[in-house]
């Protein structure tokens, strides 16, 4: 008997359930014990394969997890399968393979199986492997060499493969250059004889070439000798938390960056508002203005928050300027809101921020106001204007000193001092329903009321005097005085505008005047005109009364020495209609009527 025979008879009488297969995957040849075992004749099992007698779970198993890594690796060893007997019965097996070679061309020459039926414990066992393949984790198990055995779903669906892309395959094969680079087979196999990872950093790429930043924990599996048989690992992807991270710090940087520049540009406004406002000094000694000053005093280097109230024009900006100057927070910033010229829409962006996308024509993200505030006082000019919708918000931030930019859920914490400013009368808004009364009654914790100008007394004269050395240092003026009549006439006028028309008329006249001594009565004229002397009674002769004869001229020279200085334009920013506070129009109709002829006048003028 050859060799061959020999080797059939010994396969064949073998009592191991013994297969042969070829390269396509079909049975050759089969032991009589694994015949008689499931019912076939050995002409009917060579048109077979084993996925064509197993179940369905364990076909699909053979294709794609079994039959790559045999491939690959040239064996299988103990893989659970469920083979079916010709009558129909299911018979759980473990199976073994090996893939035999020609020794010297290394040519496949046939697979060899062995199956063994299996008892309870491998049942459990084949359980235990179907929760891993299911479940909702992403992991792998590889062997000692690093090669892929078994995957789970959730692991392909991620990375995007199919299960016989990857069953074999070593575990660098999916990982990023950056991971890959320090993992060459040697430092793998180091990696891997050491058996447990807690949260190492790896990247994996997708089948579509995405990267996935993932942590990567692992638990091994040994044999009796201590050594790794099989390493158990799960990743956890943690790409948009990284992204997140990133986009934070980045985020950071810019707010720190932007933070360096504000502090300059406040320091730099911060010198510009102390000349402008003559260093923050307030000026006058009337009993009215003291008592306002002492209230100022003993509020400002306290946290709580102040309510300035007053007419239009009596200062109310000047006074959260000096309150916020003498409190500890006089370094920090002080940002200030008129909540008058704010769009009703743009509101809560104004005030609190918004991220890029949170509402059409949000294009980038913006830093509201409280925020540039922070570790300062924001001061909130015409707090009435505020929509009541947005008030509640506002109480929140004073109450709880935080808020939510629009368009984001994080909740940002502030330092911020409010100073509030109004003219109108806010108890009776409240009244009315315009204005939460919570709200009133939280910025109103101090309140300071600004005394309109025609109750300071002798400040009037004080006032006008430093404007006057203002306007004329301001225009390149010569210096102008002011007669006692001039004085006098200051003192007399109502001031319904307060200081800011007060500065308004010195500058006016200092425009007006050619001469040494300011021409008050020139820039007065419209408003003495239309308007009575505050200690003017009822029924009584005014003091200053002209004729018409009188005034006409007075209106004539006053429109002549416009043109002058306008060289003769009417029109336009600096013309002689907007000196005199007419429309050109006006302006125009008027010197038809007092026969001004505007190019004599310019003749006169360059000749």
């Amino acid at each position: 008997m050859s060799i061959e025979l020999s080797y059939q008879w010994l396969f064949r009488k073998s009592p191991a359930l013994s297969v042969s297969l070829n390269q396509e995957g079909y049975f050759v040849d089969a032991s009589d014990a694994f015949l008689t075992r499931f019912g076939y004749t050995r002409d009917e099992i060579v048109s077979l394969r084993p996925q064509d007698i197993s179940s369905p779970g364990s076909a699909g198993r053979i294709v794609e997890d079994y039959l790559p890594l045999l491939r690959r690796a040239g064996r299988l060893t103990g893989v659970p399968i469920e083979l079916v007997t010709k009558s129909g019965e299911i018979v759980d097996c473990l199976a073994n393979a090996v893939i035999e070679r020609d020794e010297s061309s290394g040519d496949y020459v046939r697979t060899i199986a062995v199956y063994s039926e299996v008892g309870t414990d491998e049942r459990i066992e084949q359980h235990y492997r179907d929760l891993y393949r299911d479940t909702p984790a992403m992991l792998h198990t590889v062997d000692s060499r690093g090669r892929i055995v078994y995957v789970s779903d959730r692991w392909l669906d991620k990375l995007g493969y199919r299960r016989e892309d990857v069953i074999g395959r070593n575990i660098t094969d999916f990982m990023a250059a950056d991971s890959r680079e320090d993992l060459d087979q040697s430092a793998l196999v180091n990696i891997i004889a050491q058996g447990e990872m807690d949260n190492a950093p790896r990247n994996y790429l997708t089948r579509d070439g995405e990267v996935m930043e993932a942590l990567v924990s692992a638990h091994a599996d040994r044999d009796e000798n201590g050594e790794v048989t099989f390493l158990y690992v799960a990743l956890k992807d943690v790409t948009e938390r990284n992204r997140a991270e990133r986009q934070l710090r980045a985020a950071f940087e810019e707010n720190a960056r932007l933070r360096e520049e504000l502090e300059r540009e406040r320091d730099y406004l911060r010198e510009e508002v102390q000349v402008s406002m003559n260093f923050g000094r307030i000026i006058g000694e009337s009993p009215a203005l003291r008592k306002m000053l002492a209230r100022l005093e003993a509020v400002a280097q306290t946290s709580a928050s102040v309510l300035i109230q007053g007419e239009s024009g009596t200062g109310k900006e000047l006074v959260a300027h000096v309150i916020h100057s003498r409190s500890s927070r006089a370094d920090g910033p002080l940002v200030k809101v008129n909540c008058a010229s704010i769009p009703r829409e743009l509101f809560e962006s104004e005030f609190f921020g918004h991220v890029k996308g949170a509402f059409t024509g949000a294009h980038r993200d913006r830093i509201g106001r409280f925020q540039l505030a922070d570790g300062g006082t924001i001061f909130l000019d015409e707090i009435g204007e505020i929509p009541l919708e947005l008030q509640g918000k506002l109480l929140r931030v004073l109450q709880e000193s935080e808020y939510e930019r629009v368009g984001e859920e994080t909740t940002t914490s502030i330092d911020v001092r409010v100073v509030a400013a109004t003219n109108r009368d806010l108890e009776g808004v409240v009244e009315q329903g315009g204005f939460r009364e919570d709200l009133y009654y939280r910025l109103s914790v101090f309140p300071i009321d600004v005394p309109p100008l025609r109750a300071r007394g002798d400040d009037i004269v004080q006032l006008a005097s430093h404007f006057l050395e203002k306007a004329c240092i301001d225009f390149g003026h010569r210096p102008l005085t002011l007669s006692r009549q001039q004085l006098s006439l200051l003192n007399k006028y109502d001031w319904p505008g307060n200081i800011r028309e007060l500065k308004n008329v010195i500058e006016r006249a200092v425009i007006l005047s050619r001469g040494k001594v300011l021409r008050l009565d020139l820039a007065m004229a419209d408003i003495l005109r239309s308007t009575r002397p505050k200690d003017a009674k009822p029924g009584r002769a005014e003091t200053h009364v002209m004729s018409e004869e009188e005034f006409v001229a007075m209106q004539k020279e006053n429109m002549l020495a416009a043109l002058r200085l306008s060289d003769g334009r009417v029109s336009g920013a600096e013309g002689a209609a907007q000196m005199v506070g007419l429309k050109p129009s006006t302006f125009s109709d008027r010197m038809k009527k007092f026969g001004i002829d505007k190019r004599a006048l310019t003749r006169s003028a360059t000749g």
